[in-house]
């Protein structure tokens, strides 16, 4: 198997440790990283099912600033709506700032910087906090380099989604990419959806389940 998302499921199933929360039992690992060039990408798109519109016009949503759970669901995404009307301290709070950084990224294309986005503020009042925590654009030799940290992810639904989102914003930067990293804080695999990733594993069709 060559697929680095599918080794990463692989061994959670195989080496993951056993954690109850209050979405139930989960297998997890902590401190993970993901090191993905373009032909691992393109891999994970073709073998995994990802809803690519919608994906796309979440992105879109989030650089904009929209906080309403109800203009989310109007283009099809429900993923939002448990909670509540408004998006509190979540990623339009901070990925509405994204658009300027790419523009200052594109502008300058300096070696010698690291240009980041944050997001996330303990302080704040919040209904869903970003699991996606940092992300980070170097240019190393004329090629873009994109890093992120994320806190806590999803194996089955959440992390394809966040690669998927971290690959729309490269594109939207005027450089070839070279690689995107992820560092993964926490990453695992919800109980209700363990049979299923090893049908995946099989090469069978599934849909997997949201925990909220």
């Amino acid at each position: 198997m060559n697929n680095v998302y599918y080794k990463t499921l692989e061994k959670i199933l195989e080496k993951g440790k056993v954690q109850e929360n209050k979405k139930g039992e989960i297998k997890y690992l902590l401190n993970q990283k993901l090191h993905l060039k373009p032909g691992d990408l393109l891999e994970i798109f073709e073998e995994h099912t990802i809803a690519r519109n919608k994906l796309k016009k979440e992105l879109e949503l989030f650089q904009s600033g929209e906080r309403l759970t109800q203009n989310y669901s109007e283009v099809g995404i429900t993923w939002w709506e448990y909670c509540g009307p408004i998006l509190v301290n979540s990623y339009p709070t901070y990925f509405e700032k994204l658009p300027g950084l790419i523009a200052k990224i594109n502008k300058e294309k300096r070696n010698s910087k690291n240009y980041v986005l944050f997001l996330g503020s303990n302080d704040t009042e919040s209904n869903q906090q970003p699991c996606l925590s940092l992300i980070q654009f170097q240019i190393d030799q004329g090629k873009l380099v994109l890093s992120a940290y994320q806190r806590s992810s999803d194996a089955n639904l959440g992390l394809p989604a966040d690669i998927y989102h971290l690959y729309l914003i490269s594109r939207q930067i005027d450089l070839p990419l070279k690689s995107i990293t992820l560092t993964l804080g926490n990453v695992h695999i919800y109980e209700n959806n363990r049979k299923l990733t090893k049908q995946l594993l099989k090469g069978k069709p599934v849909k997997f389940s949201l925990n909220v």
